[in-house]
């Protein structure tokens, strides 16, 4: 990756992943408050930069052999704990509290500065290309198991 790249997907600190989000205007409604479904863009931004900067490119793990590997959120349990308002500056952080087998548990968290705004656990099934569950690779596993 280069160095922009780093940038925009944010960055590993102690086993977790952060990745900086400014809330614009899109992400309110009439109130000025982030609508509550934008809560899961910015989970999934940070998830989907979390892989990135592991080294798993989502997009290249249809081929990564003749089974292809398809990530899917299973469940997510959400806490939103205090709003966020427009021009926020937010912290996504992501964690892998589990991984192997055919899954892998992901806690996150986002954050306005020290005040917690929402906490999730997203549990992610492991799929091949049509839909049936498959184990996740060692390697991955491994990328993916808690510092």
């Amino acid at each position: 990756m280069d160095q922009i790249s780093v940038c925009l997907a944010g960055e590993l600190i102690e086993g977790a992943h952060r990745l900086v989000q400014r809330v614009y205007y899109e992400d309110t409604d009439f109130s000025g408050l982030v609508y509550h479904a934008r809560y899961l863009h910015f989970l999934e931004r940070g998830r989907t930069d979390y892989l990135r900067c592991l080294g798993c490119e989502q997009s290249a793990l249809l081929s990564v052999d003749d089974e292809g590997l398809v990530f899917v959120v299973h469940r997510m349990e959400i806490d939103f704990k205090a709003p966020a308002r427009m021009d926020d500056v937010l912290v996504i952080h992501t964690r892998t509290e589990k991984a192997g087998g055919a899954k892998m548990v992901l806690v996150q968290e986002i954050r306005r500065g020290d005040t917690l705004l929402i906490a999730a656990r997203v549990i992610i099934a492991v799929i091949n290309r049509v839909g049936r569950p498959r184990r996740l690779p060692d390697s991955l596993a491994e990328a993916f198991r808690p510092a």
